[in-house]
């Protein structure tokens, strides 16, 4: 999965004038997001934001890098995650 943020601020071609566009224009100012996250903050369906970024991307405004996802949900509440497994599979043992 990617994630796309925005190189540079750019006036929208008409077809982009609603709130939506710019929210989603706002967010990518600020921070990588990926097409789900872009999705629910602008209330747009896949295909939306797709053309969307697609427009954006031909005009060399975004930027775009490949998401990496966790191995486990343990280990995105490092240090935490580490005392969570052990606990966990010491009460499996114990059983």
């Amino acid at each position: 999965m990617k994630e796309y943020r925005l190189l540079a601020w750019a006036e929208l071609p008409e077809p982009y004038h609603r709130m939506a566009y710019r929210r989603m224009l706002t967010d990518l100012s600020h921070r990588y997001m990926t097409v789900p996250q872009l999705m629910s903050a602008s209330g747009l369906k896949r295909q939306e934001v797709r053309d969307f970024l697609d427009m954006l991307d031909g005009r060399e405004l975004l930027i775009d890098r490949e998401l990496f996802a966790n191995d486990s949900v343990f280990d995105s509440l490092r240090p935490l995650g580490g005392w969570i497994r052990k606990a966990l599979n010491a009460s499996a043992a114990d059983r």
